[in-house]
């Protein structure tokens, strides 16, 4: 699969960080990207698509429900393949959700720490393929 056919879902609540993302995702070649503002508006964007994306992208402190909430609901719901997460948590909060992640069963592949260094991002993205 190119970058091109990734179908990726972006959530993020900050308007400035999701339009930055996107078009840093854009530049990159990802031309399958959906956006939501909060985790309300990404679970109705998954239901109303019969495909399942192929990584749900997502802030972990989102004002609705976590970022780790949002990626089990999306995985019960069978609407992604892969999670990555973006956080400032300090690494031993990561280290915690990672466990939590495992525990559950969640396919998140890793974390991006904000501000998003570049080549850890497409990194992630394309091993998520």
């Amino acid at each position: 699969m190119k970058e091109a056919d990734l179908r990726i879902l972006l959530v993020e609540d900050h308007g400035f960080q999701l339009r930055a993302t996107q078009i840093l995702l854009q530049s990159y070649g990802f031309e399958h990207i959906t956006t939501a503002g909060s985790a309300e508006v990404a679970l109705q964007r998954m239901r109303s698509t019969p495909i399942p994306y192929d990584v749900l992208l997502c802030d972990q402190c989102l004002p609705d429900l976590r970022g780790l909430q949002l990626i089990e609901a999306a995985t019960h719901m069978g609407m992604i393949k892969r999670a990555i997460l973006l956080s400032s948590l300090t690494s031993v909060e990561l280290d915690e959700l990672a466990q939590s992640a495992i525990r559950l069963g969640l396919p998140l592949s890793g974390f991006l720490i904000k501000p998003l260094k570049h080549l850890e991002l497409i990194t992630l993205l394309t091993s998520a393929k």
